[in-house]
């Protein structure tokens, strides 16, 4: 049997019969310990093996209570499948483009089953009427439980994780049994959890890896106590995440940058020193891209007058291709950044250190990164310049991984595809460099903005855009346009509440234009300029660059004229 399923066994036999999971905040706390979630567990799975499910099958998951998730996916892994979390629609989802993007991506995964649970279950009708077989997962956890666990191997399929590619055909990241518990073993080690008093607080989205692996798998594989809500009540009322963390003595949570510059923005609006507790926090995991150094600023500042520790800000960086997480910052150092000279960085790919006390520091001839950590144990990485040859420290190049974390390939539409070479390492697309084994992210190497010699990296510009008052937080992107050609340029797209009068928008543009011309001295080809909401995002509240380019071109070549 697979480790991992060895130790959720184990877990629930032993530490599961105390420890457990706590949803249905804010209205109807509930909390099921993780032995009583795997009794639910071995339901489900005498369910689907009743129903016919072999060993090997893969199953798709659409429900959004993790009060039901988390007895679904045990479930499947029980019976000796993998498991598929779809995306979910949003009210604003058009259900016929939803229900064949759906039909194609089971295609690909060679699934003709999903499991359906609230508020999904109302869309029954729309997958009968596509033939898309389905079974509700309230039916299922009555059935009989699963006599025998299924024996998995270390190389059969547990979790295939939808990426959220720039273009339409859908692709799957495959993570074996081996994959999953190689990571979450590295996780929970250089986090260095205690299981008995740790206690997880999230609300992010499980059918994203972050909230998928990191928030659900890993506190119901060792046991630890988790406290998790919806990206839903999040979004409805973002104080309840530091309410929760209060409520509940949260030492562990994670989240992608808007957020934290959110939270941190209206925690600084709350009058009541005594609002809550955030004593306990040692790690907010700040991951799924570049660190904005401005959003964790914003929410340690504001953090600090409810007894919140600076060091608790945990950079970390991270992949679905490398299972999830790739490397850790130091524990208890907070953010750490490295700051280097703009000029050799963006014209000889050098990351050369500008030192403390520097008078180039805080001006625009600096650039600065988090230093994110050494990779976790069973994974190494190395930097590679175009023809793949191996950098040396402080040389910027492509970012490759290898080890027992990384994904064999993945599923596409025309069939499976590898993901590693002759020698086991993986091209991440990422560009970066190493300062004494940590790793440094600069971008990825396809937003790169290549003008007059120099490599512009999006990431300065957004930054720049979004210290213009205005702009809502982590919501400016900037777009690559004529990209190769000698005309290349960048436009830059935001949202804010000025949007819709055309006098505002001009003077907001303007104040634009400004900020990014003094960081990165180039300006922009144009400004978009959007109303709150309307930026294409992935699942875990990244903006979609290549999405904004194509969604937004004829704007963009107005706004230029």
């Amino acid at each position: 049997m697979s480790r991992f399923v060895e130790t959720l066994v184990a877990t629930a036999a032993g530490r599961g019969q105390q420890r457990g999971m706590v949803t249905g905040e804010p209205k109807e706390p509930v909390r099921r310990t993780w032995a009583e979630v795997h009794q639910r567990a071995l339901r489900v799975a005498g369910g689907l093996v009743e129903g016919g499910m072999t060993p090997g099958s893969a199953v798709a998951v659409l429900a959004a209570a993790p009060a039901l998730i988390a007895p679904t996916v045990q479930g499947v892994w029980l019976a000796g499948g993998s498991v598929t979390m779809l995306h979910q629609p949003t009210p604003r989802t058009d259900l016929a483009e939803w229900a064949a993007d759906t039909v194609r991506v089971l295609r690909m995964i060679g699934s003709d089953l999903v499991l359906l649970g609230e508020p999904f279950d109302q869309l029954a009708p729309v997958l009968t009427e596509h033939g898309i077989g389905f079974r509700l997962i309230t039916e299922l956890v009555d059935a009989e439980p699963l006599a025998s666990v299924v024996t998995t191997q270390e190389s059969d399929t547990a979790l295939l994780q939808l990426t959220s590619g720039s273009t339409a055909d859908p692709k799957a990241v495959r993570i074996t049994y081996g994959n999953l518990y190689s990571n979450v073993k590295a996780m929970v080690d250089r986090a260095e959890f205690d299981f008995d008093t740790d206690v997880m607080v999230s609300w992010l989205p499980t059918f994203h890896d972050m909230g998928m692996v990191g928030f659900l798998t890993v506190p119901m594989t060792f046991g630890v106590e988790l406290v998790k809500v919806t990206p839903v009540e999040f979004l409805s009322g973002p104080l309840i995440w530091p309410e929760l963390i209060s409520k509940y003595g949260g030492t562990t949570t994670a989240a992608p940058n808007f957020a934290y510059a959110i939270v941190g923005r209206r925690l600084a609006r709350v009058d009541d020193d005594n609002a809550y507790d955030l004593s306990k926090l040692r790690i907010a995991l700040n991951g799924a891209e570049p660190i904005d150094e401005t959003a964790v600023r914003t929410f340690v500042d504001a953090g600090a007058r409810f007894k919140m520790p600076a060091e608790c800000v945990f950079p970390a960086y991270g992949m679905a291709e490398a299972t999830l997480a790739v490397s850790f910052a130091p524990l208890f150092t907070g953010l750490t950044l490295d700051v280097v000279e703009a000029d050799a960085l963006e014209v000889d790919n050098r990351a050369v250190p500008v030192p403390e006390g520097d008078p180039r520091r805080g001006t625009d001839v600096v650039r600065s990164f988090a230093l994110l950590g050494r990779p976790l144990d069973g994974l190494e990485a190395e930097i590679v310049d175009d023809k793949g040859v191996r950098l040396g420290e402080r040389e910027v190049g492509e970012i490759r991984l290898r080890g027992e974390a990384v994904t064999p390939g993945y599923l596409t539409m025309d069939g499976p595809l590898a993901t590693q070479d002759a020698d086991g390492w993986l091209a991440t697309g990422d560009l970066g460099y190493l300062v004494g084994g940590q790793i440094v992210i600069c971008g990825r190497r396809k937003d790169v903005i290549i003008m007059g010699g120099r490599n512009l990296y999006p990431t300065d510009i957004e930054r720049a855009a979004s210290s213009v008052e205005g702009v809502r937080a982590g919501n400016a992107v900037a777009v690559r346009l004529d990209a190769g050609s000698r005309r290349e340029r960048f436009a830059v797209v935001v949202e804010s509440k000025l949007a819709g009068d055309a006098e505002t928008e001009k003077a907001l543009s303007k104040q634009i234009v400004a900020a990014v011309r003094d960081a990165v001295d180039m300006r922009p080809f144009a400004v978009v300029v959007l109303p709150a909401g309307s930026l294409p995002k992935t699942p875990s509240g990244k903006v979609r660059r290549a999405a904004t380019a194509t969604q937004y071109a004829d704007r963009i070549a107005k706004n230029a004229e």
